[in-house]
């Protein structure tokens, strides 16, 4: 079975609570062999931790701030994520974070504020980071251009950014994950994105619970306690086949191609143990 690496989603989320015991098997029959689970604000770091130590084998934990939640944090936020990262018993990495002008009655400068901080400690311990962006751009490469950036790079989660972005975040050092929407005909513009980015930038995530991909992309169902329809993590599998067919890509070959970029991006080691390193 072809492995799959889904790099970025909220498996801790409230919404899988009822289901939560049953997703990571259905995730693993399916060929997911990790996931990147991101934390958005202080109250849900230790809910993703926790889900790391119950699932060593497939969660890899990431903590951020994100900028919906900026006007939540407390006066020390930043130390309490600084403490976590570097007192955790396994390897954490940063994010989700960034921002966003999307939302009703954005505070660009709370936002611009906490994701430099962030931008900042991922620099400093060069950790992957997983960054958030919409209708923001403009700020945001501001900012990627004014501070120093992981040597490693940082994830541009379910870009949604122009194709004419694209050259000059590769230069800045971006990766650019892809998910289920990207496959609605009507996302031409990020289609076109997607075709701009070099084969080794590239990522796929499902953002479980959110993105729900197009229905014919749909492997597995789930529902919240409401029955309104969720993104199943394990949605991986169609996800990748579909854009790597957008691709004119041979779906093992892509795939192929997704896991060195996952391991090189996030320091996933080839042996048998799958250690953390780059570090």
């Amino acid at each position: 079975m072809t492995a799959l690496f889904d790099a970025h989603n909220h498996l801790h989320d409230t919404r899988f609570r009822h289901c939560l015991e049953d997703l990571p098997a259905a995730m693993q029959a399916a060929g997911i062999k990790r996931c990147v689970v991101n934390g958005t604000c202080e109250e849900d770091w230790q809910d993703v931790l926790e889900l790391s130590e119950l699932f060593p084998d497939l969660v890899l934990p990431s903590l951020g701030l994100h900028p919906w939640k900026a006007a939540t944090r407390s006066p020390a936020w930043d130390q309490k994520l600084e403490s976590m990262l570097k007192s955790a018993s396994r390897s954490v990495f940063l994010g989700e974070c960034g921002l966003d002008c999307w939302m009703k009655d954005p505070d660009l400068k709370a936002q611009r504020e906490v994701f430099t901080l962030q931008l900042k400690l991922a620099a400093k311990l060069n950790l992957p980071l997983s960054i958030h962006c919409l209708r923001a751009w403009g700020p945001l490469l501001e900012i990627l251009r004014a501070q120093p950036c992981p040597a490693r790079g940082f994830l541009l989660h379910s870009y949604g950014g122009s194709p004419e972005l694209v050259d000059e975040l590769v230069s800045l050092g971006a990766y650019f994950s892809f998910s289920g929407p990207t496959l609605a005909p009507r996302r031409q513009k990020q289609r076109h994105a997607l075709q701009r980015v070099p084969d080794e930038r590239l990522l796929c995530e499902t953002d479980a619970p959110d993105m729900v991909p197009p229905a014919r992309f749909r492997s597995h169902e789930v529902h919240d306690r409401d029955g309104l329809a969720l993104n199943h993590p394990a949605n991986l599998a169609p996800i990748v086949n579909g854009i790597g067919r957008l691709l004119g890509h041979d779906p093992t070959a892509f795939a192929s191609i997704l896991e060195q970029n996952f391991r090189a991006f996030f320091g996933l080691s080839q042996s048998p143990t799958e250690k953390i390193h780059g570090m």
